[in-house]
């Protein structure tokens, strides 16, 4: 059986977990990066009232791929598609973009094989008031939050926590990382600026460790780094080598199965911050999260894990994506 990653070639968490496969003995393992095509990869689909339906990619002139026999897929971070924008017009690029992201999508949820995470679960899992709203429901402390593009309510807020509140983007990408950024008085005169898209503000969580839990279908692994040694606290991300292991109580982790398995992802890297009075308080999950710098600081086996959990196949107990009631 075959297992396929979807990223780029220079990812490193892409090498490490294809590693532990091999290491493993699974030897069949393929990178897919999307900029191959078309170039260098081609895509065939024949769908028949009297036979099976067919899903097919070659990847190289001497390699081809059939969906069926594919046992897993780690949808890690896919690349944009490699048409050659220097030849075609935009219009024509444009919608050669928008077929060749439909034909894939369509193969993609006709597969059966073990999505890590499943397309359309991974994409609406990113949008993050709707994670907060989940976790809430699964009875995680969240912070209180305001998203708005109306200056006035942001003025309001920052009152109402007595000026200690943070903002940061929605989403943090490759190419646009933000650091969270506590706002300032000062920074009002620049308050205009929110009407033009929405911005996330939140309170600004007293803590005494923040924490990155890698959680893989059951398998919970919890790091944690201590703020009060920490010179910079409001972004724990540029502490990196500061994690140490975090054993998690046992209701907190329910919860956040729970919250993983009505969000539907098998992995998610979630981010918490403790409270001195011991009480955990949900930030978000990054259904693609770097597990990397946990890892290696703490000696926790996240290559392996996921590793096993690709090389099994086999879902976890994912509740629907339309479910609003926690069980």
């Amino acid at each position: 059986m075959t297992i396929l990653i979807i990223s780029e070639p220079n990812d490193v968490h892409a090498q490490a977990v294809t590693a532990a496969l091999k290491k493993r003995g699974d030897n069949n393992v393929h990178l897919l990066d999307f900029s191959d095509f078309p170039a260098r990869m081609s895509l065939d689909m024949a769908l028949s009232a009297r036979g099976p339906s067919k899903f097919r990619l070659r990847i190289a002139p001497d390699k081809l791929i059939d969906m069926d026999e594919v046992r897993s897929v780690w949808w890690r971070r896919p690349q944009s598609f490699g048409h050659h924008t220097q030849s075609m017009e935009p219009l024509a690029r444009h919608f050669a973009m928008t077929e060749t992201a439909t034909a894939f999508q369509g193969m993609w949820q006709a597969s059966s094989c073990l999505w890590v995470n499943n397309v359309v679960r991974d994409a609406a899992a990113a949008h993050k008031p709707w994670q907060l709203d989940l976790a809430k429901q699964c009875g995680l402390r969240i912070p209180e939050t305001l998203i708005t593009t109306i200056p006035e309510r942001v003025k309001q807020f920052w009152q109402q926590h007595k000026g200690e509140i943070i903002y940061k983007p929605f989403l943090q990408t490759f190419h646009s990382w933000r650091e969270t950024r506590k706002l300032k008085q000062e920074e009002f005169t620049q308050l205009d600026s929110v009407k033009l898209a929405p911005v996330i503000f939140q309170e600004l969580v007293p803590g005494v460790a923040d924490l990155r839990v890698t959680v893989i279908g059951d398998e919970i692994l919890p790091a944690a780094v201590d703020l009060t040694k920490m010179e910079y606290q409001l972004d724990v991300r540029l502490n990196q080598q500061a994690y140490e292991r975090h054993k998690l109580p046992a209701d907190v982790q329910q919860k956040l199965l729970l919250l993983m398995r009505r969000i539907g992802l098998e992995y998610g890297a979630i981010d918490l911050r403790l409270r001195p009075d011991g009480e955990y308080v949900f930030f978000e999950v990054n259904p693609a999260g770097q597990f990397l710098f946990v890892e290696h600081a703490c000696q926790l086996p996240i290559s392996d894990i996921l590793a096993g959990h690709l090389a099994q196949g086999k879902e976890s107990k994912v509740l629907p994506i339309s479910t609003r009631k926690a069980a």
